[in-house]
């Protein structure tokens, strides 16, 4: 059974971090890559960042890139988002997903399957 669980989720000021952890079963990081994406309150879900291992590939949406870090360890079937200087409009539901490709460009592409998601909540 494929499980995607993620965690790492809270409350923070701005300018503070956080770290999510998406831990996989039933598939390797090898396997698929990893998205992380957000859906603010009465907003679409965004693409935030993805790693594939396979093709040693990572992806930072503009509104992240220099703050969020994404890392991943195959032997733990773990990956991390590591989220610095958080900004209110960074609130949001986190969720990570299995996704067959991760571009540089796109980023994450053909999602296959879905964490339940962790709330981020940024007060100003």
């Amino acid at each position: 059974e494929v499980q995607l669980v993620e965690s790492g989720g809270g409350l923070v000021q701005a300018g503070g971090s956080l770290r999510l952890s998406c831990t996989v079963s039933g598939f390797t990081l090898d396997e698929f890559g990893i998205g992380w994406y957000r859906q603010a309150p009465g907003k679409e879900r965004e693409a935030v960042s993805c790693v594939a291992m396979s093709h040693s590939m990572e992806f930072y949406a503009d509104s992240v890139k220099g703050r969020f870090t994404i890392s991943s360890d195959g032997a733990k079937n773990t990956v991390w988002l590591q989220m610095s200087s958080l900004k209110p409009e960074d609130t949001g539901v986190y969720y990570c997903a299995a996704v067959r490709l991760c571009t540089i460009i796109r980023g994450p592409r053909f999602t296959e399957y879905w964490g339940q998601g962790t709330q981020v909540a940024v007060s100003s």
